[in-house]
């Protein structure tokens, strides 16, 4: 008669269950705490404050370029071309005094429309649904600028913008850098790299990130450069517009 092996008992069988489903366990475990280590990673580089560069700019730089647009108006309502230049001090003491005017203008634009909304009368329900004209918290947030901080390195043909916006009450800073350019009456930028804290961002997600930004018909008007402005560029670290 052949020799028939004993078939496992079902002890063997039960402790042959739990071995197959606690490995799989482990590996969950083990693929879980990865992606959050993976996570928490990405949330320190993107909260990193990268330091700013180091830029000058001064009241008497702006009063200097204020000076520039004034000579260039003058040249071109008499029909004369004429070229504006601005070096790295110059462009950053204009950026730094228009930001902290346009800051003023939302925050006090803000407040006063605040100031002027209705207060509710002695007689007004409680359930009175508000006027259309009266601002929400959300809609005098959204008169606030964002931006809280803007730096510009000129780099021989090159531009490197260094910005610190406010995400939710925390600041996170954004840098590029790329060249700049005047294209059939438009500003044109084409990003070379960029980060955001101190995560880099790939240069194929940057393109297309920039790309569809400039290709936005909210903000092609706003990159519409002035009529009389022939051309923009960045040449041996200064900022040249040329007006015809």
């Amino acid at each position: 008669m052949p020799n028939l092996t004993n078939p496992p008992s079902g002890n063997q069988l039960v402790e042959a269950q739990p071995t197959g489903i606690s490995r799989l366990v482990l590996v969950f475990r083990i693929v879980r705490w990865t992606v959050y280590a993976c996570v928490l990673i990405v949330l320190i580089l993107l909260l990193h404050k990268s330091a700013p560069p180091a830029v000058s700019a001064t009241p008497e730089a702006a009063a200097r370029v204020e000076q520039k647009f004034q000579d260039v108006q003058q040249s071109v309502a008499q029909g004369q071309p004429a070229t504006l230049r601005m070096n790295e001090t110059e462009l950053n003491s204009y950026l730094a005094s228009h930001l902290e005017l346009a800051m003023k203008a939302a925050t006090a634009k803000a407040n006063s429309e605040v100031n002027a909304a209705p207060a509710a009368g002695p007689n007004a329900t409680p359930d009175a649904t508000p006027s259309a004209e009266q601002p929400s918290a959300d809609d005098v947030e959204q008169m606030r600028s964002n931006v809280k901080d803007v730096k510009v390195q000129l780099v021989g043909d090159r531009v490197r913008a260094y910005v610190v916006f406010d995400v939710h009450g925390k600041d996170m800073t954004l840098q590029l850098e790329g060249k700049l350019a005047a294209e059939n009456g438009f500003l044109r930028f084409e990003p070379i790299s960029g980060q955001v804290g101190a995560l880099p961002i790939p240069q194929a997600t940057l393109e297309a990130a920039v790309r569809k930004m400039m290709e936005s018909p909210e903000n092609r008007e706003k990159l519409k450069l002035p009529s009389d402005i022939s051309d923009l560029k960045i040449e041996n670290g200064e900022v040249v517009a040329k007006y015809q």
